[in-house]
């Protein structure tokens, strides 16, 4: 009972650090996206450089360079650029209730993917699930009269990147670690040039430059969070707590950022919300009725932002 309790402190503490994430990329509203998101790899890289032999993950960082894993882990990289590139710049745009419907969205585009590239097949609750949260985003297509292209692309970037993580079979942190390694080269020849340039962000201020160090712990520490709590957790915890980041994220757009919320939204996030609770309460049922096994894989941290 203690390390549940334990488990969900951890857990929870993760998925609140990525809900709030917003509040720390609109510190740095004056730095172009691009730049943050360099910053964030190279501090994150050595942080976790410290980390992984800590936790006993560097190994699998190793594993995870190899050469039969090294171009999965380059596609699965490179998806996790442009999802953080796309939120850092949504919320820096002031769309960041549109970020969070990607979120919300992101479990069902994860179990259409399994369908489509691993043949997964789905029960009829999930086929319904899956119909109701592509009302949703047609309800914002046809209200709007755009296509809501934000929350698509973070929804199908993390859930592409989630599926090649599931295909190279290695954890959260010593992935993320091998990642980092992987994208450092062309992060660190950004920061050089943007100072060479003598516009680079980094140095300019004393408050700017910290909040652009901050990235690695802001990184780092909520995945070794998420480490700590779904090793003592059920998957069907895990996979409830997991919509507490997105209910954050659209807490913050409306009631702190002011963000519009219409009458499309409404409609939106009515279909997607049901779809959700569809989804989960198909997932809750299907776990009672089977008998957990060993080694069932661990659902990939959702490094938001």
């Amino acid at each position: 009972m203690a390390s549940r309790s334990r488990g969900l402190a951890y857990a929870l503490l993760a998925y609140t650090a990525w809900g709030v994430f917003p509040i720390y990329f609109k510190a740095l509203v004056g730095v172009p996206a691009l730049e943050v998101l360099a910053h964030r790899i190279l501090w994150s890289l050595l942080l976790l450089a410290v980390v992984a032999p800590l936790v006993g993950r560097f190994a699998t960082t190793l594993h995870a360079l190899s050469r039969e894993k090294r171009l999965t882990v380059l596609a699965s990289a490179t998806l996790l650029a442009a999802n953080w590139l796309t939120y850092i710049w949504a919320v820096q745009a002031g769309r960041v209730l549109e970020a969070s419907v990607g979120y919300f969205v992101n479990p069902l585009v994860s179990v259409l993917l399994g369908v489509l590239v691993l043949r997964e097949r789905l029960r009829r609750t999930q086929v319904l699930a899956i119909a109701l949260a592509g009302l949703g985003v047609v309800a914002l297509v046809i209200r709007l009269r755009a296509l809501p292209w934000l929350p698509l692309t973070l929804a199908l970037t993390f859930g592409l990147y989630g599926l090649l993580r599931k295909q190279a079979g290695v954890d959260a942190v010593g992935g993320l670690l091998a990642e980092t390694i992987l994208l450092a080269a062309p992060a660190l020849a950004l920061v050089f040039l943007r100072a060479r340039a003598g516009v680079a962000a980094f140095g300019r201020d004393l408050p700017t430059s910290l909040l652009l160090v901050a990235a690695g712990p802001v990184t780092t520490v909520p995945l070794v969070w998420f480490a700590l709590g779904v090793q003592r957790l059920r998957l069907s915890t895990v996979g409830i707590l997991q919509y507490v980041t997105p209910t954050l994220q659209f807490l913050l757009a409306v009631a702190l950022y002011h963000e519009p919320f219409g009458s499309a939204h409404a409609v939106a996030f009515g279909f997607i919300w049901s779809a959700l609770a569809l989804y989960t309460w198909d997932a809750l049922r299907t776990l009672r009725n089977s008998t957990p096994r060993a080694g069932v894989a661990l659902p990939t941290p959702p490094v938001e932002g």
